[in-house]
């Protein structure tokens, strides 16, 4: 029964694939007899299907029985280019930091409530769980870049953050309280780094600052974890200016007010 279901689901997403590659060969909008031909699906399957691909924006039904492809997959599309993009401008910056520092350094992304690890370098003794794998999620209160991107979001998302996600434990030291990851958030904003103190996995600490692109926008996050008895958070300094490194390579430009308020900070 399984494997029949299986099979099933794996059917379904084939047409669907099926039915997304016959809308990127015409640019004009297909009526629903031409995509079931283009496709040889029954028309009462296809509509099945485009019904569920409308609901997910990955098409759009122009009108009664015509479609094309939708607006999210340019979103898609735009994350996975400005992904690819920050991976490959940063891996130069992050070898560099790891050999200044010896410990495990991150690029992380943003998805919703949680940072998506796209990159690290590290030589391979560190056997910390949270970023031992590509493609590993953590929520972004356990984080430093997700403390980032939630005092990139300001107070108010930060408490609605908190109250969507009820700020789950992972560790004796994970921020449970509203109001100390909000204080955390404001000192991130405040110094443009933030520290995870054993909050994500025990005995492993972190520290990580923001990378901008060319909008100005807060796209990515870099970060150095590495056991306690190693770390130090004198490392802050590096962190943030490799990744304003980084930022500066995917052209970022940062406004005169914000380099006059830069200079003040490092002056303090």
């Amino acid at each position: 029964m399984a494997a029949q279901e299986t099979k099933s689901s794996i059917q379904v997403i084939g047409r669907m694939m099926s039915l997304l590659e016959a809308l990127a060969r015409d640019a004009a909008p297909i009526n629903l007899k031409q995509l079931a031909s283009q496709t040889r699906l029954h028309p009462s399957t296809a509509h099945r299907i485009l019904n569920v691909m409308v609901q997910y924006r990955m098409v759009d039904r122009v009108e009664p029985g015509t479609y094309r492809l939708g607006m999210r997959l340019l979103e898609l599309g735009t994350l996975v280019r400005l992904r690819i993009n920050i991976r490959q401008e940063a891996l130069p910056f992050m070898q560099e930091l790891h050999r200044e520092l010896g410990e495990t350094v991150n690029l992380s992304v943003r998805q919703n409530d949680e940072v998506v690890y796209v990159e690290r370098t590290s030589s391979g003794t560190q056997m910390m769980r949270v970023v031992q794998i590509i493609g590993a999620r953590a929520p972004l209160h356990i984080t430093a870049v997700g403390k980032i991107f939630l005092a990139a979001d300001g107070p108010e998302k930060c408490v609605e953050y908190s109250r969507r996600t009820g700020l789950p434990k992972f560790t004796d030291n994970t921020l449970t309280d509203p109001a100390s990851l909000l204080q955390e958030t404001e000192s991130a904003r405040e110094h443009g780094y933030a520290f995870d103190n054993e909050e994500a996995e025990k005995g492993v600490s972190c520290v990580g600052a923001g990378i901008y692109g060319d909008d100005g926008r807060l796209v990515a996050g870099l970060s150095v974890s590495a056991p306690c008895e190693r770390f130090s958070k004198s490392w802050a300094a590096q962190v943030k200016q490799t990744a304003e490194r980084i930022s500066r390579a995917i052209g970022f430009r940062p406004t005169p007010a914000a380099r006059a308020d830069h200079r003040t900070k490092e002056t303090a």
